[in-house]
């Protein structure tokens, strides 16, 4: 094979991987956003909005500074700090003064905001039948594809906020 029909067979090879990737990533998006979308069913079961309930999510994970927490839910501190007063005017989160930093309060999940974050990851977390139906080989390749997309997504998400604090 010549240079120049390496260098076409590569070029389609290209043109067909990034059109594979994009109807991929299409099909996923209309799974989980079309298809699947809990946001609403979060927000009714919890009386709030989805954002809300992706907070009480987040601050699941562990008590963090308003800051992180902006970060994390990809808002800005001052939307966030209505998000964090609404929260804490339902009683779900409570902050507290930072035990290293005396300019920055923890927010905390109450009992109460423990219990509304389990609602809403029950409802976004449970699979639909069309996963739930695929066969065990097909899930395992499902979960290792998943798990790579994301720890590739945390390892870039990571390299790019170095330097922004």
């Amino acid at each position: 094979m010549n240079t120049n029909a390496a260098n076409d067979a590569a070029a389609v090879a290209a043109a067909d991987r990034a059109e594979l990737a994009t109807r991929s990533w299409i099909g996923l998006r209309t799974l989980v956003l079309d298809l699947h979308d809990r946001r609403k069913e979060v927000s009714v079961a919890l009386e709030m909005s989805f954002i809300k309930a992706k907070a009480l999510m987040k601050v699941g994970a562990g008590p963090c500074k308003l800051r992180d927490l902006a970060t994390r839910l990809g808002t800005d501190a001052p939307y966030t700090t209505l998000i964090v007063d609404d929260l804490e005017k339902r009683g779900l989160v409570v902050r507290t003064p930072h035990p290293d930093d005396r300019r920055s309060k923890l927010v905390t999940l109450t009992d109460a905001g423990r219990a509304a974050a389990e609602v809403a990851h029950g409802i976004v977390g449970a699979p639909p039948e069309a996963v739930l139906a695929l066969d065990t080989d097909d899930l395992i390749v499902l979960d290792r594809i998943v798990a790579a997309l994301v720890a590739a997504e945390d390892m870039e998400r990571a390299s790019s906020s170095v330097g922004l604090r």
